[in-house]
């Protein structure tokens, strides 16, 4: 093999590591960095301040509060999700007349930006036009300013979330079920297992890993990506009440223009995340049956 055919690869490499450098690695190494220092309103001067931005973190009542509303919110988001897209799957693999229709229109939500999503859902909400607060206010006597009330801020946001999120699950979920042998649910049936226990006991253990990776993209998705949604229906508000680390970072970086602490919350979140997936990992990929 000549020198040119073992160089191939790792030049056709290039371009990718590139990328990854330039957008991941070196923002991150920057970040870190950051988070030592305190910047002038402007930018053109920086004092290293060593670990104070941390210790202003964690004196500041606020972030406890941006803390408690992401693990809240992320944690809630994400089983509620998972359960009712486990739900619909079921609905979604039957051979009934409609179901590869209703199929095509339920993965509609997982093509749409969360910054859509949440003008979407702001419309739907809004006292006086909206259609969600019609029927919520007819069916269970709720008629209220959901983006600027508290709880129903929360729940609205919430709400978005998972209509965002559910497409998501079901494609996973679906082709899960789809892949169980019917001869296996047949001999449940004649074993004497009814619906729910056929649910529960062989179809979703036999999901697990599909449960074990869609917690994890959803636990990202909630923590990260869920800006759009909550920038766009509530900005944060009322009274912080949907302010979660990723927004209060934004705030502390783009309307404060703080960006020693928002460096550091970032460095925060990120030990947040993998913390949380080790213990994840660690915990319960122990119950994960992979065949």
């Amino acid at each position: 093999m000549s020198w040119k055919s073992k160089i191939t690869p790792y030049m056709l490499l290039i371009p990718t590591f590139l990328v990854i450098i330039l957008f991941i690695y070196w923002p991150a190494t920057y970040s870190f960095k950051l988070s030592f220092y305190q910047e002038s309103f402007f930018g053109n001067k920086s004092i290293f301040v060593g670990f104070e931005n941390y210790t202003l973190l964690f004196q500041d009542p606020s972030y406890y509060k941006a803390l408690l509303t992401s693990f809240i919110y992320s944690f809630s988001s994400v089983f509620l999700t998972m359960f009712i897209a486990f739900l619909i799957s079921q609905l979604l693999v039957q051979n009934i007349p409609g179901t590869r229709f209703f199929r095509l229109f339920i993965f509609a939500p997982y093509a749409v930006s969360p910054a859509i999503a949440g003008i979407l859902w702001s419309f739907l909400l809004t006292p006086t036009v909206g259609y969600l607060n019609y029927i919520f206010m007819l069916l269970f006597g709720i008629d209220t300013d959901w983006l600027t009330t508290t709880p129903y801020a929360f729940i609205a946001v919430m709400l978005a979330t998972i209509w965002k999120m559910l497409p998501f699950d079901l494609i996973f979920y679906i082709a899960g079920l789809q892949s169980i042998p019917d001869s296996l649910l047949e001999s449940s049936m004649i074993d004497g297992a009814n619906l729910w226990q056929r649910m529960w006991k062989i179809k979703f253990p036999l999901l697990s890993p599909i449960t074990f990776y869609l917690f994890i993209m959803n636990f990202t998705t909630t923590m990260f990506t869920s800006f759009g949604i909550i920038d766009l229906m509530t900005k944060g508000g009322p009274s912080g009440s949907t302010t979660t680390l990723i927004y209060k970072l934004y705030l502390d970086a783009f309307s404060y223009n703080n960006n020693g602490s928002a460096a550091a919350q970032s460095v925060i979140m990120f030990l947040i995340m993998g913390i949380i997936t080790v213990i994840y990992f660690k915990g319960v990929e122990k119950s994960v049956h992979y065949q």
